[in-house]
């Protein structure tokens, strides 16, 4: 591939891994605000029950807590190490790599390890391929400047 192609689908994954990690943000956000507003009420004769957890959530299975957690760490991050992809789609030299390639290797695998709980696993499976996919395209310009 041309390095021109290179770039135009490195920049393209880049607006896709955008917009699936604010996805992300949006359901996990919403999920951590009913469990806010939904779990054990503290009051001076409350006793905590047999099996608690400081992670619970109101809906799905045990692991709900630990997911929503982990993926909002992932979509922080995600979102976050977006910033330095723009400007490395900008300038596109082996200078600007390595932010590049750190930032996204990071996002990756706190993406990897919220995908192994439930509930958003689908945008959480289809976004570690493309950011995998996306740093393999970033890294491609070390190879095509030499």
């Amino acid at each position: 591939m041309a390095a021109g192609q290179l770039k135009s689908v490195a920049s393209l994954l880049l607006v896709l891994n955008f917009c699936m990690y604010v996805v992300i943000l949006g359901i996990g956000g919403w999920a951590m605000n009913r469990a806010i507003d939904h779990g054990f009420i503290i009051g001076p004769d409350f006793s905590l029950p047999a099996h608690f957890s400081p992670v619970y959530f109101p809906m799905g299975n045990a692991a709900t807590g630990f997911f929503v957690t982990f993926a909002l760490i992932a979509g922080v991050v995600g979102a976050a190490s977006i910033l330095a992809g723009v400007n490395h789609i900008r300038s596109w030299t082996v200078e600007s790599l390595p932010a590049a390639a750190t930032a996204g290797i990071i996002a990756w695998t706190l993406t990897v390890l919220a995908m192994g709980y439930r509930t958003m696993e689908a945008f959480l499976i289809i976004l570690s391929a493309t950011q995998l996919i996306y740093i393999a395209a970033i890294h491609s310009v070390g190879s095509s400047r030499r």
